[in-house]
């Protein structure tokens, strides 16, 4: 397959092809974010702005197209009808508070993209006093984490005044092209046939690669996968929370601020991912013992993302992940003795190379004959197998505000997919000084899942104490006035929250 864009067809990898057989209906895989900006957004305004920026991720004008059969793994083909129309989208809330803004992201969010349609979407909610609130949603087999806050950097800039580029406009197909076009869909149809012996041919080679790896890895390397092999394989112990997710779904967020959290990250001599693991842990400790569970001996187990592009481009789109298992004891109350076994913890997950193992594995899974992977894969989420509670995906944002068409970015609370037998999950953000939660919740499977809002804050304030870091509410700004490009003011737009050091 080709590797450009334009009229190239390009194949999708292994593990962006995984996110797409995944998805069942109540289990949308998308990757999003519910953001709030000043002032009010035009829907005519945002068609034009997002359009002029297409030229820079192609991508976005691309569909998914799968060969007959899954004889292949899909391939991204430009979209020869597109209309950003379909993209890009408003809706007004009626009272405009922030649990109707919350109710209207979750019906979306508990819905998945046509396919029909490049995978990707934005929605403006009207209503909110000053403010616009936005959903920008895209299929996890286009980006993860990491890749969508590159994507977000795309399409809005530090510099409230930034000029719009200009979208080249489409040529209409030539003579030569329309009587090409048989001769192509003939091309497609050889190519499918001969990837499809070729995929054979390479589950072979895949199999035969992991075996080699296994048998030149040394003692000590096969000790250790030994030794950590319950923890990537063995079922964990079910929270409340791990029922099959049978949707809709609820987003549920909070904040905290980032010049706390540095603080205690400082105060522990610890990463900022331990301190998160440390809130989390106390959060979902809080929740299980409001359900009766007994915390003696009992291990959260957390999945971790792992980014793998290295020193890579985080603009690349794509996904470049591993995950990484870490168990903690739920039965540590005292914050600072916790926040330890937590390092410990997490020192013990990277020197056995947890993340490279769980890589090996998924290896084996993609050595599977790519048919049996998409009949099977939709499927092995209702398993009865819980391998982890929860996943915590912990993703660094710009420190500096961001301007979507010269309206500044005043919240952004990050949302990461379910399924399987994990009803709840959380990402995090960093974003202008705060640190932003946001709670992907299944209802059947958690139905009051959106106490972490308040859990979380709580667990927070918590280490502060034990910690002798001081938790100050920001001061309150009057409120300002935009000017628009023609010198009049609009109107006024809500307080800005106080910006932490970093």
């Amino acid at each position: 397959m080709a590797n450009g864009n334009g009229n190239n067809r390009k194949q999708l990898s292994a593990g962006d092809s995984l996110f797409l057989y995944l998805e069942r209906e109540t289990s949308p895989m998308t990757v999003a974010g519910a953001m709030e900006f000043e002032g009010s957004i035009r829907l005519a305004d945002c068609l034009h702005f997002v359009n002029s920026k297409l030229p820079l991720i192609p991508r976005y004008t691309e569909r998914v197209v799968f060969p007959a059969l899954n004889s292949a793994y899909p391939v991204w083909e430009p979209d020869r009808h597109f209309d950003i129309h379909n993209h890009i989208r408003e809706i007004d809330l009626p009272e405009g508070t922030e649990a109707e803004f919350k109710s209207a992201v979750s019906d979306i969010l508990s819905t998945a993209l046509d396919r029909n349609f490049p995978l990707w979407d934005i929605t403006l909610l009207h209503g909110m006093k000053g403010r616009t609130g936005v959903l920008a949603r895209v299929h996890h087999c286009l980006v993860d984490g990491v890749a969508g806050v590159g994507l977000m950097k795309v399409l809005m800039d530090t510099n409230p005044n930034a000029e719009p580029r200009q979208r080249h406009k489409k040529q209409a197909p030539s003579a030569t092209s329309q009587q090409d076009a048989g001769a192509q869909l003939i091309k497609r149809l050889v190519t499918t046939y001969l990837g499809a012996l070729q995929s054979m041919l390479q589950v072979q080679k895949e199999v035969l690669d992991v075996a080699e790896i296994i048998a030149h890895a040394g003692r000590t390397t096969l000790e250790q996968m030994v030794n950590v092999a319950p923890e990537i394989v063995m079922p964990a112990e079910r929270l409340p929370f791990n029922k099959l997710c049978r949707g809709p779904q609820k987003f549920a967020w909070c904040s905290i601020p980032m010049k706390q959290m540095l603080a205690i990250k400082d105060r522990c001599d610890s990463t900022l991912n331990d301190v998160v693991l440390t809130i989390m842990t106390l959060a979902l400790r809080k929740y299980s013992e409001l359900h009766d569970v007994r915390l003696k001996d009992r291990l959260l187990r957390i999945i971790i993302p792992v980014n793998i592009r290295g020193d890579g481009d985080v603009n690349e789109l794509g996904n470049r992940i591993s995950f990484a298992p870490v168990n903690i004891p739920m039965d540590i109350s005292d914050p600072q003795e916790l926040m330890e076994e937590v390092k410990l913890r997490m020192h013990h997950v990277k020197a056995t190379h947890l993340a490279e193992y769980v890589g090996m594995a998924g290896m084996l899974i993609t050595s599977l004959p790519i048919p049996i992977q998409a009949l099977a894969l939709p499927y092995a989420g209702m398993l009865p197998i819980s391998l982890s509670n929860l996943i915590c995906t912990n993703v660094p944002g710009p420190a500096v505000p961001l301007y979507f068409m010269g309206h500044r970015m005043l919240t952004w609370y990050p949302h990461v997919p379910i399924g399987g037998e994990m009803g709840m999950n959380t990402a995090v953000l960093t974003y202008d000084g705060t640190m932003y939660f946001g709670f992907t919740i299944d209802v059947y499977a958690a139905p009051d899942g959106d106490l972490m809002e308040q859990f979380v804050p709580e667990a927070f304030a918590q280490i502060c104490r034990a910690c002798k870091v001081a938790v100050r509410p920001a001061p309150a700004r009057k409120p300002r006035t935009r000017k628009s490009p023609a010198g009049r003011s609009t109107e006024p737009l809500a307080p800005e929250k106080e910006k932490s050091a970093v």
